[in-house]
C-alpha cells in the first residue's frame, strides 16, 4: 500500500543533499528499512540504505554517468556503494528468497517491491519511501510503529525458521520500539524456537545481546526473554534482572558491558570465553564485578586510583548498592581527582649507584607501598630519598 502523504521528518530525510543525487540517478530507487522507520518514529537516522529494481551493473552505470563514485562492495549479494560528498550509501537490488537453512538464504533478483519487503523480518523494517515522498507500507508497519508493536512479516514461525537470529533481533527491536504486551503470535513462535538458537555463532549472540542492552530501558525485553526461555538459552550462567533494573533506575550510562556486569549472575570468565568477548571486554567485565568500591577519605581514593583506572572504579560505584547521595559524591570525586602516578622508575635506582638486578625491583616495590600508605602524595625527591634508604638496607 502506498501512502502519498508522509511525515515532515521523512520528507526531510529524502531531501538530504547527499542522498538527492543518488535518487536522481536512480529514479526507481527507494530508501528502505531502518532509515524510514526511524524518520517516522522521530529518531535520529544513522545509515541510509537504498533499494532498486535494477540489476547492480545497471545501477553502477547510471551512478557513474551522474558523476558519482561507485564501489562494487557486494555484487554477489546485489549491493554496490555510492559515494556522495564523501558519504557512503549502500544500494541493493530487490531480492526474493529461493531457499533458507535457518541462518542464510539463497536469493534471486526481482523487480517486485512487495516480494522484497516480504523477506524482511518485521513490519516496521519493511517500509520504503520513494523520492517523491510516497511511503510504501505493504504489511502495516507504520501502524505497528505508532502502536509500539513489533510484529513479524507474515507467519512468525516460518520467518524464524528461515533465520533463527530473528529471535534475538525481535528482542532488540522490542527493547527500542515496543510498548505494552508483546505480539502474541511472535511470543508463541519464539518460545517454540528456542532450540534453534544453537545454530547461531557466539559472536552474533553477543552482538545482539549488546544491542538489546543498549536500549534506553532493556529490562522489559530481558524480562520477556526470561519468560519465553530465551534468556536461559543464551545466558546459561544465570541472570539477575533485579540488579539490571536497579542499575537502569539509578540512571547509569547505557553501556552494554556495564549492564551485563549487573545482569550476569554467574562465572564472568566462562561467559566471556563462551561468547568470545574481546580481551578488553573480558578484562573490564571482570574488573567491574570483582574489586573494592571507593570508601573512606581522599587518601583512600588516591590509593585506589593509583592501582586502578577511574572508569573501572566508576563502574563499581554504579553497580554498588549505595545511597544516592553517596554514589553521586563518589562519582564526582572520581571524575575530578587526577590519577596518582608513582614517580620513580628503575633508572632512578641505577642513578643512585645500585646494580641492576632483583634488589632494585624489590626496593622499588617497598617504596611504592610506602608511597601508597601515605596517600600517594610524596613527590619524586621524597621517594628518591626513601629509595636510597631501602637500597642501603641491603634487603
Amino acid at each position: 500500500m502506498t501512502q502519498p502523504q508522509s511525515s515532515a521528518a521523512l520528507r526531510a530525510l529524502l531531501a538530504d543533499p547527499d542522498l538527492a543525487p543518488i535518487l536522481a540517478a536512480l529514479p526507481q530507487a527507494r530508501v528502505v528499512g531502518g532509515a524510514v522507520r526511524d524518520a517516522l518514529a522521530g529518531l535520529p537516522v544513522a545509515d541510509i540504505d537504498i533499494a532498486t529494481p535494477e540489476p547492480p551493473k545497471t545501477s553502477m552505470a547510471r551512478l557513474s554517468e551522474a558523476g558519482l563514485r561507485v564501489v562494487p562492495t557486494g555484487l554477489a549479494h546485489g549491493t554496490v556503494t555510492a559515494i556522495s560528498n564523501h558519504r557512503p550509501f549502500e544500494i541493493t537490488t530487490l531480492r526474493r528468497d529461493v531457499a533458507t537453512d535457518g541462518r542464510h538464504a539463497r536469493v534471486a533478483w526481482t523487480d517486485d517491491w512487495r516480494a522484497d519487503a516480504a523477506r524482511r523480518d518485521f513490519t516496521i523494517n519493511a517500509l520504503s519511501a520513494d523520492r517523491a515522498g510516497g511511503l510504501h507500507d505493504f504489511f502495516g508497519g507504520q501502524a505497528d510503529l505508532a502502536a509500539g508493536r513489533v510484529r513479524f512479516v507474515g507467519e512468525a514461525a516460518l520467518r524464524i525458521a528461515e533465520d533463527y537470529l530473528r529471535v534475538l533481533r525481535f528482542f532488540r527491536f522490542y527493547a527500542r520500539y515496543g510498548r505494552g504486551a508483546a505480539d502474541g503470535e511472535a511470543s508463541t513462535a519464539i518460545a517454540a524456537a528456542v532450540d534453534g538458537l544453537r545454530v547461531l555463532s557466539a559472536e552474533r549472540i553477543w552482538s545482539e545481546i549488546k544491542r538489546i542492552l543498549q536500549a534506553p530501558d532493556p529490562v522489559p525485553a530481558m524480562d520477556l526473554m526470561q519468560r519465553l526461555g530465551v534468556l536461559a538459552a543464551v545466558l546459561p550462567e544465570g541472570a539477575d534482572l533485579g540488579k539490571l533494573a536497579a542499575l537502569v533506575q539509578r540512571g547509569a550510562p547505557a553501556d552494554p558491558l556495564l549492564r551485563m556486569a549487573a545482569l550476569l549472575d554467574g562465572d564472568a570468565q566462562r561467559f566471556a570465553r563462551r561468547l568470545k568477548l574481546s580481551a578488553a571486554e573480558e578484562a573490564r567485565l571482570g574488573a567491574w564485578r570483582v574489586g573494592p568500591v571507593p570508601q573512606g577519605d581522599v587518601a583512600d581514593l588516591r590509593r585506589l586510583l593509583a592501582a586502578e583506572d577511574a572508569d573501572v572504579l566508576i563502574g563499581r560505584v554504579w553497580l554498588a548498592d549505595l545511597p544516592t547521595g553517596e554514589r553521586g559524591a563518589w562519582l564526582e570525586k572520581l571524575a575530578t581527582t587526577p590519577k596518582p602516578v608513582f614517580p620513580l622508575e628503575g633508572r632512578d635506582a641505577l642513578a643512585l649507584g645500585a646494580a641492576p638486578g632483583p634488589k632494585v625491583g624489590a626496593a622499588l616495590r617497598r617504596v611504592r607501598v610506602w608511597w601508597m600508605e601515605g596517600g600517594c602524595v610524596a613527590g619524586k625527591d621524597e621517594c628518591r630519598i626513601r629509595l636510597e634508604q631501602e637500597l642501603s638496607r641491603g634487603e
